[in-house]
């Protein structure tokens, strides 16, 4: 069996499954562009898809090295959202697994980061990215954050 035929089996239900999955990016994707655009618009520079730490083999979607701030900016489907995870139904024993250890290793790479004195920042992807972004400014510039969107402020009759 060739070494196509054994990655396909290992993890996709169909070559088309595969070709699809792998079109997947892993770095700038629309919703980090988002937040980048509107973090670069507040006048504030970051590294992008690097290491906080360079012994820990993980890279953050944006970093602050000076500030020591790292955010990531989870995908739904990949990191198991609670709001819009779905199980696959194909080969969905294989991707709960993936899932599961796609979570254990985010949480050991907080773990480590905030052992080291930074601060990680998590958002899932499907978070608009002004809040974002807001979130972001105010951690890295100890700027108050602006009104959440998502509290009513309307007076009550």
């Amino acid at each position: 069996m060739g070494r196509l035929a054994k990655v396909a089996e290992s993890w996709a239900s169909s070559e088309h499954t595969r070709r699809a999955m792998q079109g997947n990016r892993s770095r700038d994707t629309a919703p980090e562009l988002a937040v980048r655009r509107r973090v670069h618009a507040m006048g504030l520079r970051y590294r992008v898809n690097a290491r906080p730490l360079p012994q820990l083999r993980r890279t953050a979607d944006l970093v602050f090295p000076r500030r020591k701030v790292a955010v990531f900016i989870d995908g739904c489907f990949w990191h198991g959202c609670p709001e819009h995870h779905r199980r696959p139904t194909a080969n969905s024993e294989y991707w709960t697994a993936k899932v599961a250890r796609n979570k254990a290793r985010d949480s050991a790479t907080d773990e480590a980061l905030t052992a080291a004195g930074w601060t990680v920042l998590r958002f899932w992807a499907h978070q608009p990215p002004e809040q974002v972004a807001d979130a972001v400014r105010a951690t890295v510039t100890g700027a108050p954050r602006g009104p959440d969107p998502t509290i009513n402020t309307a007076p009550v009759d």
